[in-house]
C-alpha cells in the first residue's frame, strides 16, 4: 500500500475512534475544572513497563520545544516538554519496525483530570511513520503551565485546531483493541 494511502487510512481510523470516544465522553474541557490538576502522569494499559512520572522525572528526559500559534488569540506560544513517543518507548510500547500487523490498530487515550479524553493512533505517534511531534508539555513560555491548563498538557502542533490538546493531563492509556 503506498505511504500516502496508509497515512490517509491511519487518519480515517483515528478520526473514527475519536468520534466514538467523544460520543461516549462529555466534553468537559470547556468547563471550569472541579479537581486539582495532576501532579503526576500515569502511563498504563498495553505496556510492558507501566510508569508514574512526576514533573521532575520529565525534566530529566530529552526535551522538545515547540512554537505554536494559539488559534484563539493568534499569539505565539512556546511549549517545552517530552515527546509522547519517548514516554511510550519508556513504557515498552511497540515502535519502529516492531509496530506492524495487529499492533497497527493500537491507540493511545490521553485523559485530563477533568475527565476530557482524546485518542491518537499509535502509528501517528511513531516518528518512523509520521513526524507528529506531539509532546507532554510542562512549561509555557519558560514558566510552569498555569493550574487551569496544567501542570501537564498534550500539545499536538500540526493539527488545525487544538481539539486534542488535553489540559491537566493525568493519564495515558495504551489500548490494543484485539486484547
Amino acid at each position: 500500500m503506498p505511504k500516502r494511502n496508509l497515512h490517509r487510512l491511519i487518519i480515517a481510523i483515528t478520526v473514527a475512534i475519536a468520534a466514538l470516544a467523544s460520543a461516549a465522553t462529555p466534553n468537559l474541557n470547556s468547563q471550569s475544572p472541579t479537581t486539582t490538576p495532576a501532579a503526576e502522569l500515569r502511563i498504563s494499559g498495553d505496556v510492558t513497563t507501566p510508569q508514574t512520572l512526576t514533573i521532575a522525572d520529565l525534566k530529566k528526559m530529552p526535551r522538545k520545544t515547540l512554537s505554536v500559534v494559539n488559534p484563539h488569540d493568534k499569539k505565539t506560544e512556546n511549549y517545552e516538554g517530552v515527546l509522547l513517543e519517548e514516554l511510550l518507548k519508556r513504557a515498552g510500547v511497540a515502535q519502529g519496525e516492531k509496530l506492524r500487523g495487529t499492533a497497527m490498530a493500537t491507540y493511545v487515550e490521553a485523559e485530563g483530570s477533568d475527565g476530557y479524553k482524546v485518542i491518537f493512533s499509535l502509528a501517528e505517534l511513531d516518528s518512523g511513520i509520521l513526524d507528529s511531534e506531539v509532546i507532554v508539555a510542562d512549561t509555557l513560555d519558560g514558566k510552569p503551565i498555569a493550574p487551569e491548563v496544567g501542570p501537564l498538557r498534550i500539545v499536538a502542533p500540526h493539527e488545525k485546531r487544538p481539539a486534542r490538546w488535553v489540559r491537566m493531563l493525568a493519564k495515558i492509556t495504551v489500548v490494543h483493541p484485539s486484547k
